[in-house]
């Protein structure tokens, strides 16, 4: 079986075809060198180099199988330093699940600082529903996901990525998109365009209990899941809308954001997600980016 002490042994020898130096260059004396190569010899069964008092030279079995002998070694100071690398936190692959609204502002922020921190890692992005990224944690298919509470299951935790405010969205053609500001109460019987209790049911949910604690009834024309398809009826005069701030980042035409005023903030939140079970580097990297961001 072969061994990698004797692999270097014969690759130093070989390349500097002189038993001396290749002991100075291996940090040895000469004896056990030449030990080493004899018992590659007899695990390969063949000669690799003749020697004399004068020279030493590679014989043709030793001429084909430096190479080899090269590549293995160098194969294994990769894998060595892949290693490494890879419990440090500093290589690999992380499998982050993302949700569309988080791609606005949040997610562009957070690839640029992964990329700058750790650039020999690979970020393989999915974006999903919340209910989605949950079954994908749970099963494995993905490392840690970026989802919208609450995030409650026994064998997940959690950190928080970021909490902004609802901001109301305008149609620039209406008279609240002259004001400074517009209170909850502005939205009372106003046309409105609201989120889909089931497949958006965290803004759905942050909606309504804002709307309720005010007791303001704006007439709902149509529920939605995804912000960018509730900021294309806001354009089309449709109604207004309440978005989390970043959502100014898609700078629909036609579209004016204003400031809510509201007598309790409501913030619209984000976290990162991923199995309590999990030890990866990854996580902890990608974690600790959070407070710069």
């Amino acid at each position: 079986m072969l061994d990698f002490s004797q692999l270097r042994c014969f690759v130093a020898v070989a390349e500097e075809l002189h038993f001396g130096r290749a002991a100075a260059r291996l940090n040895m004396t000469q004896p056990p060198l030449s030990r080493q190569i004899q018992v590659l010899e007899r695990v390969l069964d063949a000669a690799l180099l003749e020697r004399t008092s004068r020279s030493v030279r590679l014989t043709a079995a030793g001429r084909s199988f430096l190479p080899e002998a090269q590549r293995i070694l160098r194969l294994a100071e990769t894998a060595a330093h892949v290693t490494r690398q890879v419990a440090a936190g500093r290589a690999g692959t992380l499998r982050l699940g993302f949700t569309a609204a988080s791609a606005y502002d949040f997610l562009p922020r957070l690839v640029i600082g992964f990329r700058n921190a750790l650039p020999d890692v690979t970020l393989a992005l999915r974006e999903m529903v919340s209910r989605d990224q949950l079954e994908e944690l749970l099963s494995g298919r993905i490392d840690a996901a970026l989802m919208r509470p609450p995030v409650t299951h026994p064998d997940l935790v959690c950190a928080r990525a970021l909490a902004e405010p609802l901001v109301v969205a305008v149609p620039a053609d209406h008279p609240l998109a002259r004001s400074e500001v517009i209170t909850v109460r502005h939205l009372h019987e106003m046309p409105f365009i609201d989120y889909a209790p089931h497949d958006a049911r965290y803004f759905h949910d942050l909606v309504q209990g804002l709307l309720d604690e005010a007791g303001v009834r704006p007439r709902v024309l149509q529920q939605l899941t995804q912000i960018h398809s509730i900021l294309a009826l806001v354009r089309a005069s449709l109604g207004l809308a309440l978005v989390p701030e970043a959502a100014e980042r898609l700078r629909f035409e036609g579209v004016v954001f204003k400031p809510l005023v509201t007598m309790r903030p409501r913030l619209v939140e984000l976290y990162v997600a991923w199995r309590r079970d999990r030890d990866d580097p990854l996580i902890g990297a990608l974690v600790g980016l959070l407070d710069g961001l």
